[in-house]
C-alpha cells in the first residue's frame, strides 16, 4: 500500500456499502448484477479457454467473481482477497460447501496462480489528487503482476466518459497511459478493451 493512501479510508466506504446493501453488487459498489457481469466476461478473457488454472480474485468483495467463474463451467483453484474482512466473512459464509475457494483480508496470504483478475478496485479515489492514486495503482498492478504466471486482467473508469456524469471522488483513467504502462512492464501481450457499453476499460496482459 501506498504510504500516502489511507486503507482504513477505504475500507470504511466499503464497510458502509456491505452494512446498507450487503452482500449484492450494489453493495460491492456496482450499479447493477448485469453491470458487475458485464465486467466479468471482460477480464475473463485473459483465461485460455479449456484450462484448468489457478486465480486470484484481488478485491474479491463477496466472491461474485468466484459464482460466475462456476457458472460458466470453469475448472479452477481460487483465492480471494479484500482489505475488509466483514466483506471476506461474507465471502466465506456464502461459500462455506465450496472446495476450490479460499478467502483472506491478508494480502501476503495470496499464492503466485496462473491469472490474477481485479474489477472495480482502482475507482474510487476519494480526495486524494490523480497523480497520487496514479502513483498507487501503479504499485498494484506491480505486485498483481507479480503474482500471476499467466496473465492478469484488470478494470477501471475511463477518462472518455460524458463530462456530465463524471464525479469528483472517482478516478478516470487514460486507457492509452495504462496500455502502455503494461505493454513497456509487464508484456508485449496486451489488450485493451474498450467496446462494451459500459464507461470502463479492461485491459488484458498475457505473460506466456
Amino acid at each position: 500500500m501506498n504510504p500516502s493512501i489511507n486503507p482504513d479510508q477505504i475500507k470504511d466506504y466499503f464497510r458502509q456499502k456491505l452494512e446498507t446493501y450487503g452482500a449484492t453488487p450494489r453493495g460491492a459498489d456496482w450499479n447493477s448484477q448485469q453491470s458487475q457481469s458485464t465486467r466479468f466476461d471482460q477480464l475473463a478473457k485473459v483465461i485460455q479457454p479449456g484450462e484448468e488454472f489457478s486465480i486470484n480474485d484481488y478485491g474479491c468483495g463477496y466472491g461474485a467473481l468466484y459464482d460466475y467463474l462456476v457458472d460458466q463451467g470453469y475448472a479452477c483453484r481460487y483465492f480471494g482477497y479484500d482489505l475488509l474482512e466483514p466483506m471476506v466473512q461474507r465471502a466465506r459464509e456464502a461459500h462455506r460447501d465450496s472446495q476450490n475457494c479460499r478467502f483472506t483480508s491478508t494480502e501476503s496470504e495470496l499464492p503466485i496462480v496462473d491469472y490474477t483478475l481485479a474489477s472495480g478496485i482502482f475507482n474510487i479515489r476519494f480526495d486524494y489528487s490523480h497523480s497520487e492514486w496514479t502513483d498507487y495503482l501503479l504499485k498494484i498492478l506491480d505486485r498483481v503482476d507479480q503474482l500471476s504466471h499467466k496473465g492478469f486482467a484488470f478494470n477501471m473508469l475511463t477518462k472518455y466518459s460524458d463530462t456530465e456524469y463524471m464525479r469528483p471522488h472517482l478516478y478516470y483513467a487514460d486507457p492509452c497511459f495504462i496500455f502502455d504502462h503494461c505493454k513497456t512492464h509487464y508484456s508485449r501481450n496486451v489488450a485493451l478493451l474498450h467496446d462494451y457499453e459500459l464507461y470502463d476499460f479492461t485491459i488484458l496482459v498475457r505473460k506466456s
